[in-house]
C-alpha cells in the first residue's frame, strides 16, 4: 500500500499544486507549504553541488517545471490571503516581511527588487545562455563522439555493451541539454511574474485598505510588509533554483563533486596563495582597514605555506626505483655460444619501435596502458576475423625522432607515424564555422590519411564543444596498428597458426578436421585458401563451414583460387553482413562487354588460370573503373564492385594492380535478402 502511494506521489503532488490556484488555503497550511518550498529548493541546490556530471540529475528539467508551478500556486494562494485577510498571509510571510523591512518600506522594496534583478538579469540570463550553447554544441558534437566510440570499439578498447552504453549516454546528454534550454525559460518567466504579483499585492492591498477606511500609513505598512514578505518567500527559493540551474548547466563531467574539485584545484597551486598574501597588504596604502586586510593576508599566507610543505613531503615520500642496467661483460664470449647466434635469426611477426618521448605510453610502470590495449585489440580481431594476432614486440629506438613510432612486419618497416604525448588528435566536423576552428599543429591522421590537428590539453574542452573528435595518442597508435593488421592479416597467417586453429576446432568438431585435413586438402592448401579470404577482408571465424566446403569441392577442384570462390559462396551471410549497411548494398557493376572480354581472355593451365587481355583493353577497363570509383566515393566511403561469379576472381587480380584495397564481390557472395543498388557501370 505504501509503495503504491509513493509510486503515485508525484502525480498527486502535481494535482495538489494545481489545486493551490483554485482552493483557498488556511494560513497554517500556507506556512507549511512556504517552508516546504524553501526546503525543496535548498535540497535541489545542494544536489547540484554534489553530483559529478549533469546526467546524474537528469530529472532536473522536469523538477524545474514542478518547483516553478509550486511557487506560482503559492503566489496565488498568498495573494488571495493578503487581499482577503487584511494583509495577513500566515506567520512565515509576516515574520519575513517584518524582518526585512524593519520599519522602512523603501528599504524592503529595494532589497526585493535587487534580489529579483540579480536572479533575472545575472543568474537566470547567464544560465539560459549556457544551456542554449551547451544544447547546440552537444548536438553538433554527437557525430564526432559517435565516431570516437566506433574507433574505440574497432580497436578493442571497449566491447559492444560499453559502446551501447556510451551511445545511450550521448543521446541522453543531448536530450538533457535540449530540455534545459527550454526549461530555463520557466525560471525567467517566474522572475517576471513575481514582480507582477508583488505590484498586484501592493496596489490591490492599498486600494482595499483605503476603501475599508483604514489609516493611510497603517495600510501602507501592513500591506507593504505582507507584500514584501510574500515576494521574498517566493524569490528566495526561486533564487536557489536559479543558482542550481546555473550550477548544473556549467558543470562538466569530473571524477568528484564540486566541493572536492574546488578544494583540489585551488590547493594545487600554493604559490598563487602566497603571492596573493604578499600583494594584499598594499591595499592599506590606499586606505583599506589594516586589521581586516592583514587578517585575510595572514590566512592566505599560512594556507599557502602549509600546502607547499605538504606537497614537498609527498614528493619526498615517493620511492624512485633504481634503474638496473645489465651489460654483457664480453660480447665475444657471449657469441661463442652458437645458441646465442641462432637467437639473432628469429624475426618477430609484428614489432613496434618508439622514440624516447613515447616511452610513457608503452611503459606500464609510467602509467601507460598500451599493452592492455593490444590485448583488447587481439580479442576484438579474433571476434571479428577469426584469427589471433601474434605477439607484438615493443622496443625503443634511438634512430627515430622522439615523437615517432615505427610498425614492423617480419622485421621490415611498413609504416611510420608521429604522435604528441601531451596533445589530442583532433578531427574537425564537416562544415565547421570559422569561429569554432581550433588552433593546433596540422598533421594527417595516420590510419586513414584524414587531415587533422594536434590540440593541446588546455583547448580540449573548447574543441569538444566545437564538435571535434578527439583521440588520445595511445588510441592513435592502436588504431593505426589495427588497420595495418587488417590489411596484412594474410601475411601473418603461418602454417603453425593454421595448425593451432585446427587443434582448437578439434575440441568441438574433431570429425570434420580428420575428414578434411589432410585427406581432402593439405595444411598448405588450407592456408592458401584462408590467406585468400583474409586478403579481401573476409572473416575466417566459421572454420567448420570452410572445412565442410573444402571437403565437398577439393577432391575435384585443384585450383586454390576456385576453392576460395566456393568457400566465399558458403560464407555469403558473413560477407553480406560485413559489407552491407542496414540491409542495403551500394555497388558498381561491370558492363556485359567488359565481362565478356575478361572471360574470353582467361587462359587455363594445370596450376591455375590467368588473363591475357590486350594492354589497350586493360587501360580502358582501368580508366572506366577509376571514373566510377571517383563518382561513388562522393556517395559512400568504401566503393564496392559487383561482378558475375565467373569474372570476380580475375577482375580482382586485375584491379589489385591499380586499386589494391577495392572490394570486389560476386552475386554468389551475397545473401538473397540484401537489397543491391547500382550507382554506376564500368564500360569501355
Amino acid at each position: 500500500m505504501n509503495t503504491r502511494f509513493f509510486n503515485n506521489g508525484v502525480a498527486v503532488f502535481i494535482v495538489l499544486i494545481v489545486a493551490l490556484l483554485i482552493v483557498p488555503l488556511g494560513t497554517g497550511l500556507l506556512d507549511f507549504m512556504f517552508i516546504l518550498n524553501l526546503s525543496i529548493s535548498l535540497v535541489i541546490l545542494l544536489l547540484t553541488m554534489y553530483i559529478k556530471e549533469p546526467l546524474e540529475f537528469s530529472i532536473f528539467p522536469s523538477l524545474l517545471l514542478l518547483t516553478t508551478l509550486l511557487r506560482l500556486g503559492l503566489n496565488v494562494s498568498s495573494t488571495r490571503s493578503i487581499l482577503t485577510r487584511d494583509g495577513y498571509a500566515g506567520e512565515v510571510v509576516k515574520t519575513f516581511g517584518d524582518f526585512v523591512i524593519q520599519g522602512n518600506v523603501v528599504v524592503g522594496l529595494v532589497i526585493f527588487l535587487i534580489i529579483v534583478l540579480v536572479q533575472f538579469i545575472v543568474i537566470t540570463k547567464g544560465a539560459e545562455r549556457v544551456a542554449e550553447v551547451s544544447a547546440r554544441f552537444t548536438l553538433d558534437a554527437m557525430p564526432g563522439k559517435q565516431m570516437a566510440i566506433d574507433a574505440d570499439l574497432s580497436s578493442g578498447i571497449i566491447d559492444e555493451e560499453q559502446a551501447k552504453e556510451r551511445r545511450s549516454k550521448i543521446q541522453r546528454e543531448a536530450d538533457f541539454f535540449g530540455s534545459m534550454d527550454g526549461a530555463s525559460k520557466f525560471v525567467k518567466g517566474d522572475a517576471i511574474i513575481s514582480i507582477v504579483v508583488t505590484l498586484i499585492n501592493l496596489i490591490g492591498g492599498l486600494v482595499i485598505g483605503l476603501v475599508k477606511g483604514g489609516d493611510f500609513s497603517t495600510v501602507v505598512n501592513t500591506y507593504s510588509s505582507a507584500t514584501i514578505g510574500d515576494g521574498l518567500m517566493s524569490q528566495i527559493p526561486a533564487l536557489l533554483i536559479s543558482i542550481a540551474t546555473g550550477m548544473i548547466v556549467t558543470r562538466s563531467a569530473s571524477e568528484a563533486d564540486l566541493n572536492t574539485e574546488l578544494l583540489k584545484q585551488f590547493s594545487s597551486q600554493p604559490t598563487v596563495l602566497i603571492i596573493a598574501a604578499v600583494i594584499l597588504p598594499l591595499l592599506i596604502i590606499i586606505g583599506f582597514p589594516p586589521l581586516q586586510v592583514m587578517l585575510i593576508s595572514g590566512m592566505l599566507l599560512t594556507l599557502g605555506l602549509s600546502l607547499r610543505t605538504s606537497r614537498k613531503k609527498a614528493l619526498a615520500a615517493v620511492e624512485v626505483e633504481p634503474k638496473v642496467i645489465e651489460e654483457v661483460t664480453s660480447e665475444v664470449s657471449f657469441y661463442k655460444n652458437l645458441d646465442n647466434v641462432y637467437g639473432l635469426l628469429n624475426v618477430d611477426a609484428i614489432g613496434i619501435e618508439v622514440g624516447y618521448s613515447l616511452l610513457p605510453l608503452v611503459d606500464e610502470k609510467s602509467g601507460g596502458n598500451f599493452l592492455d590495449r593490444v590485448v583488447m585489440l587481439r580479442k576484438q580481431f579474433a571476434d571479428e576475423m577469426g584469427m589471433v594476432i601474434p605477439a607484438i614486440r615493443l622496443k625503443d629506438s634511438s634512430g627515430l625522432n622522439p615523437n615517432q613510432y615505427e610498425i614492423l612486419l617480419r622485421g621490415e618497416s611498413i609504416a611510420v607515424g608521429e604522435v604528441l604525448v601531451d596533445h589530442y588528435l583532433g578531427l574537425a566536423p564537416d562544415n565547421i564555422s570559422t569561429e569554432n576552428v581550433i588552433d593546433g599543429i596540422e598533421t594527417v591522421e595516420p590510419a586513414f590519411g584524414m587531415p587533422a590537428i594536434w590540440i593541446s590539453e588546455d583547448k580540449k574542452l573548447r574543441a569538444e564543444m566545437a564538435g571535434y573528435t578527439l583521440i588520445d595518442p595511445t588510441s592513435v597508435i592502436i588504431t593505426h596498428l589495427s588497420e595495418l593488421i587488417k590489411n596484412h592479416a594474410y601475411e601473418l597467417l603461418t602454417r603453425q597458426e593454421v595448425k593451432r586453429m585446427l587443434e582448437n576446432l578439434k575440441k568441438n568438431n574433431e570429425s570434420i578436421v580428420d575428414e578434411t585435413v589432410p585427406s581432402a586438402v593439405s595444411v598448405s592448401e588450407l592456408q592458401h585458401v584462408l590467406k585468400n579470404l583474409l586478403r579481401e577482408g573476409v572473416p575466417i571465424l566459421d572454420m567448420e563451414i570452410i572445412l565442410e566446403t573444402l571437403s565437398d569441392y577439393a577432391p575435384t577442384v585443384k585450383d586454390n583460387d576456385m576453392l576460395t570462390e566456393y568457400v566465399r559462396q558458403a560464407l555469403k551471410r558473413t560477407i553480406t553482413r560485413k559489407f552491407s549497411s542496414a540491409g542495403q548494398l551500394k555497388v558498381i557493376t561491370l558492363d556485359g562487354d567488359v565481362e565478356d572480354a575478361i572471360i574470353k581472355s582467361v587462359k587455363r593451365m594445370e596450376g591455375g588460370a590467368y588473363l591475357t587481355l590486350e594492354p589497350d583493353m586493360i587501360q580502358k577497363i582501368i580508366a572506366g573503373t577509376k571514373e566510377q570509383i571517383d563518382k561513388m566515393r562522393k556517395l559512400v566511403q568504401e566503393p564496392i564492385i559487383l561482378t558475375s561469379p565467373v569474372v570476380r576472381v580475375y577482375f580482382k587480380k586485375l584491379i589489385d594492380q591499380f586499386y589494391p584495397n577495392i572490394t570486389v564481390l560476386s552475386f554468389n557472395d551475397l545473401d538473397p535478402s540484401v537489397q543491391v543498388q547500382s550507382l554506376g557501370i564500368v564500360k569501355v
